[in-house]
């Protein structure tokens, strides 16, 4: 992100849009634009770009655009489809930009191939649905249903109670951060990751059932089951009506962002300006947040559907590493800092105890295995991007045993801007691996500790290998500047690529 002008934030374009001027300088009227119009159009001064067929004017914009000008001016006359969707898919940009459509591209993109799907014959498929799930198949006489690309599918049985989708793939290793299902309303939505993958079940049930759904998973075998409480006990001729995304197996970055409205169930001071934020998932969801992965939250701002990322954390850092703590399956905990001009975190302080907001699917490209063959883990927090770093912590004290040390090294501001200080330092008293190392930018006269900003003589003070040979891994989260530049100083003495992870959203 770049610091904008005064009178260029996020409330400041949204008035725009609604005060009635033409920002597209077509006075109303939506045309066909050929590749070479677009073209034209390719200066900082007259700027279209095309999103999926649909050009839009970003002129007005530019000033608005929390990236900054730069990062617009790389799609100018150009489809920036591709651009768009590495760098923030899950933005509406229809809802932000819909004063600023010019019209439709005079070719229509070709479409991506649909996935075809493959049914096998019922009696082969209770063949091999007998030898995969011997249980279930006593009960089945359905059709199991391949998605073509891998091998995953779905069968489905009933009791006079019961309803159970089995869902398999060839995942060995499947645990329950990998399963979504959300049941609301007589829709079905259970989705299984498979590395960048996804498989989907997705129907409109045939008849109501009850809020509360069951989910079994056995690991070893890639088996899911997901066990729905029947409203009325009537024997159930069809699962349901299938949905656009229903049994498909695509790249998880293909398929639009899920959410579901959650509860604020407490809001807690954690410093003067951060809160924690505790959310109820619905009855009928199923959903634990991975490791090093966020959500985005979405809310209606003066008529704009407004979205921005977090990472979820533990209600409170565990000093007892025993065993692992166990996820409630009910919450996510939310650590926010609310800006006074911010007007999305304005929002959601505003929000009252009982008031609802709309949460997405997990999203992230980190991996846990990144931990697991590292012997020494270091981690680079800016302010609140400690927040990936609390469920880093968790798991990198329970669960990894090759690790020698863990440390975190944390910049803020003041010491008024520490979150969960005491807890850090009473987390060090008692784990002789873990250190943390607090640095300061605008200390008091009385701090001790160290002070200044990111640099590399600090990194190549604090970042070091237990031993000469270790295998080491560096997270960084922090706000975009600090970000880039940690990751460059980090390179700059000698780290390489493959050692250093940086949390983006």
């Amino acid at each position: 992100q770049v610091p904008l002008k005064p009178g260029r934030s996020l409330m400041d374009w949204i008035r725009l849009t609604k005060s009635g001027k033409d920002l597209t300088g077509l006075k109303g009227r939506l045309i066909e634009v050929t590749e070479d119009e677009l073209s034209k159009h390719n200066k900082k001064e007259d700027c279209w770009i095309c999103i999926r067929g649909f050009v839009y004017n970003v002129t007005p914009y530019m000033e608005y655009h929390p990236g900054g000008e730069d990062e617009l001016m790389k799609a100018a006359g150009t489809d920036g489809t591709d651009l768009f969707d590495q760098v923030h898919r899950w933005v509406n940009y229809e809802s932000m930009l819909k004063e600023c459509l010019v019209g439709r591209m005079a070719v229509k993109p070709t479409a991506a191939p649909k996935v075809k799907h493959k049914h096998i014959l019922p009696l082969q498929a209770l063949a091999v649905h007998f030898l995969l799930f011997p249980f279930s198949a006593l009960f089945s006489n359905r059709t199991i249903h391949f998605a073509v690309v891998k091998l995953a599918g779905y069968d489905w049985f009933q009791t006079d109670s019961l309803i159970t989708i089995v869902i398999y793939t060839k995942q060995k290793d499947m645990n329950a951060e990998l399963v979504i299902v959300d049941c609301q309303d007589k829709q079905l939505r259970g989705e299984i990751i498979v590395d960048d993958h996804s498989y989907l079940v997705e129907v409109d049930l045939d008849h109501a059932v009850s809020e509360d759904v069951a989910v079994n998973i056995a690991e070893k075998v890639g088996k899911v089951e997901i066990i729905l409480n029947k409203k009325d006990n009537i024997h159930w001729k069809m699962l349901g009506q299938p949905w656009e995304g229903h049994n498909t197996f695509i790249k998880r970055t293909d398929r639009g962002l899920f959410y579901r409205k959650c509860k604020l169930v407490s809001k807690t001071e954690v410093t003067h300006d951060t809160k924690l934020f505790c959310l109820m998932l619905p009855k009928g969801t199923h959903l634990c947040v991975p490791t090093g992965q966020h959500v985005y939250l979405k809310q209606i701002i003066a008529g704009t559907e407004v979205v921005k990322p977090y990472t979820p954390v533990l209600p409170f850092l565990p000093l007892d590493f025993q065993e692992p703590p166990r996820h409630d399956g009910v919450h996510i905990y939310l650590m926010i800092k609310i800006y006074s001009h911010g007007l999305f975190t304005q929002a959601l302080d505003h929000l009252q105890i009982g008031d609802y907001i709309s949460v997405s699917n997990p999203e992230g490209n980190f991996k846990k295995s990144q931990v697991q063959t590292s012997e020494d883990l270091l981690l680079l927090a800016g302010g609140t991007g400690f927040t990936p770093m609390v469920k880093l912590l968790n798991f990198a004290l329970t669960e990894v045993n090759c690790l020698r040390t863990v440390k975190l090294i944390f910049f803020n501001k003041t010491e008024n801007d520490i979150l969960w200080r005491n807890q850090l330092e009473q987390l060090a008293l008692k784990d002789e691996r873990f250190e943390v190392q607090f640095i300061l930018s605008q200390p008091s006269k009385e701090w001790v500790g160290k002070q200044g900003k990111i640099s590399s003589s600090l990194l190549s003070e604090f970042v070091k290998r237990s031993r000469r040979d270790s295998k080491l891994l560096i997270c960084i989260c922090g706000p975009a500047p600090f970000t880039e530049q940690g990751v460059q100083y980090l390179k700059d003495l000698g780290y390489s690529q493959e050692e250093i992870h940086a949390f983006t959203a």
